[in-house]
């Protein structure tokens, strides 16, 4: 199985992401990368964000981070199954 990918800016670390990055890094289930600059300044300056598996998921505090990663990780898993079942039915 592949693991879902979580991607950090430093960058954005003052925003207090480091600790969600930690909780992240904690569990095998998911790979964890932190990069210096992910290419999103605009957003990264204004908020706190993280890329899952490619897409921008951003909050405006830090303390619903966490559980907003956790919640897009599951519709994209979702996601996945409806078009496989889709794809299935052809």
């Amino acid at each position: 199985m592949i693991k879902p990918m979580i991607e950090f800016c430093a960058s954005n670390m003052h925003h207090g992401t480091d600790e969600v990055m930690r909780r992240f890094e904690q569990d095998d289930d998911y790979e964890v990368t932190e990069y210096g600059c992910l290419g999103n300044c605009g957003e990264c300056y204004l908020k706190p964000y993280a890329l899952v598996d490619g897409s921008i998921v951003a909050v405006d505090d830090v303390e619903e981070l966490y559980q907003v990663i956790l919640d897009s990780l599951k519709q994209q898993q979702a996601d996945r199954e409806a078009l496989d079942k889709l794809l299935d039915d052809l």
